[in-house]
C-alpha cells in the first residue's frame, strides 16, 4: 500500500483541510495496476493516458452525468471530468426519467457513456429519442495524452449522487475530493488485514453510479493499492469468471440480493478473501450460509449516499454495528445525526438506533417505518425481517394497508416471494411465534418478484404502485 499508507494518519475531513490545499486524484506507482479484467492488466500509466485523452474529448460545462457500463471507463471517465474541473453526476438509476430529472436539476450538464444507447434502462418507452441531448458517446479504443498525476482542491465539488428514492423523492448530495480521500483512507483501513503489502483484487457487482459502488470500486483503485475488475457481472457465472481474472483472491462488492442467488445457484467460486455487502439489511442466517459456502468472512457496510459508509459488522456473528474510528453517533427525535471526520457537517440519518457504552450501535428501524396498532408500536422493517427469516421465503417486504378496516386500522399487509410449497396458513404460523397478533400480515399477497433496483432496494414509486395493485 506504500504511499496510502503513510497518508493513513493525516487524512482529514473538509473542516480540517487548509484552504486551498491540493491532494492527489490517484496515488502510487506507476507500475501499480489499477484494473484488470479477460484481458490482463492495466497499469496506472496507462489509465492515466487515457484520462489525458478523454478530457480532451470533453466539452466545456460544468456537470456531466457519468452513465459508463463498462467500470474502468467509469473510472477514466470520472477522472477526465475532474481534470477538467467538471462535477461527476451520479444519477439514482440509469432510467431515462431519471437521467432527465437530474438533467433538468444541472441543466448545464452533458452525459457521458461506452454505449450506443447510453446505457439507459428504458429506451422502449414511446417517444424517447436514442440518447439524451448532450452526449459525449467514449471511442471503442480510448485516446491517450501524455500527463501528469492530477491534484485537486480538497473543497472541489467532485460528485453529486443522488438517493435511491426508498424514502421519497432522490435528494442531492454534493462530494468533496477531501471527504471523498478521508473516508475512503478509512475504507483502506478496514480492508487492509485481507491483503498486506499484496495488491487486493475488487469484483463489484453494484453499479458505479451508486454511492456504494462508487466508494468501493472506484475511489478505492483510485487512492489505495487496490486494482478492479473493469465489468459489473450479474448473474452468478459472470460472478465466478470475473473472480477467476483476479490474479489472487479477490473482495467480493455485492448485495444481500446477489448473494442469496449465489449462495443458491450452487456455482463454484474460486477463493475468496472477503464479501462486502451493503444497500439492504443482511440476516445473520444468510451470512452465515455464505460464510459456509464459500469459506470467507462476509463484512457488512453500513452507510448511505449522505454519509457514505461509517460502520461495519460481521454479521454471522455480529449484531452491533462498530463506527470508524472518529465517528458518533447522536439520537434525535426525527433518527440519528452522523458525526464524523469525513463530514463537514453532521449529516441526519432515518434510522432509529439504540448505542451501547462503547459506542457500538443497534437498528431499531426508521421512524417512517414505525406503525401503532391497539397502542402497540413496531416497525415494519423488523416485520420484513421475520418474514424473510422462514424457511421457503424467497423475498419479502411488510406494509401499512392504505385502507382502514371495519374497526378503522390500517393493518399490516405482506407481499412475498416463496416456494410453492410453503402454504399462507405455514408462513402465518411461523410468524405467530415471535410476532404480537395484532401486526400478523391481514393480507398475503404472492408475487414472482419484487420491484427491486440494480442495487436491491425497493424505492417507494415501486413499492405504492405494488401496493396499489389490487
Amino acid at each position: 500500500m506504500s504511499a496510502v499508507v503513510r497518508e493513513q494518519g493525516t487524512g482529514h475531513g473538509d473542516e480540517a483541510a487548509d484552504a486551498g490545499e491540493r491532494r492527489p486524484l490517484v496515488e502510487g506507482a506507476l507500475s501499480r495496476v489499477i484494473a484488470f479484467g479477460p484481458d490482463g492488466a492495466i497499469p496506472l500509466s496507462r489509465f492515466l493516458a487515457h484520462v489525458h485523452g478523454v478530457a480532451a474529448l470533453l466539452p466545456d460545462a460544468p456537470f456531466a452525468l457519468n452513465l459508463c457500463e463498462d467500470r474502468y471507463r467509469f473510472l477514466v471517465a470520472f477522472c477526465a471530468v475532474a481534470l477538467r474541473g467538471q462535477t461527476t453526476l451520479l444519477p439514482p438509476a440509469r432510467t431515462r426519467g431519471a437521467i432527465d430529472d437530474v438533467r433538468a436539476r444541472h441543466p448545464h450538464s452533458y452525459c457521458i457513456g461506452d454505449r450506443d444507447d447510453c446505457g439507459c434502462d428504458a429506451l422502449q418507452d414511446a417517444g424517447h429519442a436514442p440518447e439524451p441531448p448532450h452526449y459525449v458517446r467514449l471511442p471503442d479504443v480510448l485516446p491517450m495524452a501524455d500527463g501528469d498525476a492530477p491534484e485537486l482542491p480538497v473543497e472541489d465539488v467532485v460528485a453529486i449522487g443522488f438517493t435511491s428514492g426508498s424514502t421519497g423523492v432522490p435528494g442531492a448530495n454534493a462530494k468533496t475530493w477531501g471527504s471523498f480521500q478521508c473516508g475512503t483512507l478509512q475504507n483502506l483501513v478496514t480492508l487492509a488485514d485481507l491483503h498486506g503489502e499484496a495488491t487486493l483484487p475488487v469484483v463489484a457487482t453494484v453499479p458505479p453510479q451508486h454511492m456504494y459502488g462508487m466508494e468501493m470500486s472506484v475511489l478505492l483503485p483510485l487512492l489505495g493499492n487496490v486494482a478492479v475488475h473493469l465489468g459489473r457481472p450479474f448473474f452468478p457465472e459472470d460472478i465466478a469468471d470475473a473472480l477467476r481474472d483476479a490474479p489472487r483472491p479477490a473482495l467480493l462488492v455485492t448485495t444481500p440480493v446477489h448473494l442469496r442467488t449465489l449462495v443458491e445457484s450452487g456455482i463454484a467460486l474460486p477463493p475468496l478473501a472477503a464479501i462486502a455487502t451493503a444497500t439492504a439489511p443482511l440476516s445473520r442466517e444468510l451470512a452465515a450460509a455464505a460464510e459456509t459456502r464459500f469459506g470467507c468472512e462476509v463484512r457488512e457496510l453500513f452507510g448511505s449516499t449522505e454519509t457514505c459508509i461509517f460502520a461495519r459488522r460481521r454479521s454471522a456473528i455480529e449484531t452491533a454495528w462498530t463506527p470508524y474510528p472518529g465517528v458518533r453517533l447522536q439520537p434525535v427525535p426525527d433518527g440519528t445525526l452522523v458525526h464524523a471526520p469525513h463530514l463537514a457537517e453532521p449529516q441526519l440519518l432515518a434510522d432509529i438506533v439504540e448505542l451501547d457504552d462503547a459506542g457500538r450501535f443497534v437498528l431499531r428501524g426508521r421512524q417512517a417505518d414505525m406503525i401503532e396498532i391497539a397502542g402497540k408500536r413496531a416497525s415494519l422493517a423488523d416485520i420484513t425481517r421475520r418474514l424473510l427469516a422462514i424457511e421457503g421465503v424467497r423475498d419479502a417486504v411488510a406494509v401499512q394497508s392504505q385502507a382502514a378496516d371495519g374497526c378503522d386500522v390500517r393493518r399490516v399487509e405482506a407481499i412475498v416471494v416463496a416456494d410453492a410449497a410453503l402454504t399462507d396458513a405455514t408462513l402465518l404460523d411461523a410468524l405467530r411465534c415471535s410476532l404480537d397478533p395484532v401486526f400478523l400480515p391481514r393480507r398475503l399477497r404472492r408475487v414472482a418478484a419484487l420491484p427491486r433496483n440494480e442495487t436491491g432496494k425497493l424505492t417507494r414509486a415501486a413499492l405504492e404502485a405494488l401496493v396499489h395493485v389490487d
